[in-house]
């Protein structure tokens, strides 16, 4: 069984690492720009500057990287046991993400915001041999809110994140990545939820453009 995916308890160590080594603390390690993962199932180019407050939390199967100025990203790779293999062949590869995403990432979210909910999903036969992109709301679950000052709000931002889910060389990758500019913007902010939803997309396929996955050396 796997365990939950701790997306927001990573937020709170990362906001803490010392900005001017990237690499301190780290399950992985961080060369010339590049996070790698300690499971070896992938490279990222870091998407974060410690010169801007840029932070690097992880643990053996998540990383996340945040900022101070709209940026955090969370991208875990989980190694599938006997049981998500044979959920995988049994399932196929779209029932599969729709399966791995309610039974493991809405829980882990549910966790830390009991109000969230997916506003809208689909799946993407064509990206990455299928994946699957999913769009929540998290009231009060925002990285990037400020506390409220007495009487200025009635109650806590709503936060949006896009997350994206496939499977890559025996391991499901779920990337998560927040939607910041809709509570650091307040009211100023007009886009629609399918606009924010193409930011969102966006951005999750940017962050797959750094990364380089790495398929494990053959057994012996």
């Amino acid at each position: 069984m796997l365990r939950t995916i701790p997306f927001l308890l990573l937020t709170a160590a990362a906001l803490t690492a010392e900005a001017q080594d990237p690499s301190a603390g780290l399950v992985g390690s961080v060369d010339a720009g590049v996070y790698s993962s300690p499971s070896g199932a992938f490279k990222i180019t870091v998407p974060v500057l410690p010169a801007l407050g840029g932070a690097i939390s992880d643990t053996k199967n998540v990383v996340t990287f945040h900022d101070t100025f709209g940026v955090h990203i969370s991208v875990a790779a989980f190694p599938q046991d006997a049981t998500q293999r044979w959920e995988l062949s049994t399932q196929g590869m779209k029932d599969y993400l729709v399966y791995f995403f309610s039974s493991y990432v809405m829980p882990d979210f549910k966790r830390f915001t009991p109000g969230v909910h997916v506003e809208s999903a689909g799946y993407a036969a064509d990206f990455l041999d299928g994946s699957m992109f999913a769009y929540v709301l998290l009231p009060g679950g925002s990285m990037f809110d400020t506390p409220p000052v007495f009487g200025s709000r009635a109650a806590p931002a709503v936060a949006k994140r896009g997350n994206l889910l496939f499977v890559r060389n025996g391991f499901t990758f779920v990337i998560s990545t927040e939607l910041s500019e809709k509570v650091t913007e307040g009211s100023q902010w007009k886009k629609t939820p399918d606009e924010e939803d193409q930011i969102l997309r966006g951005r999750l396929l940017d962050i797959v453009k750094k990364m380089v996955f790495i398929k494990p050396a053959p057994p012996k």
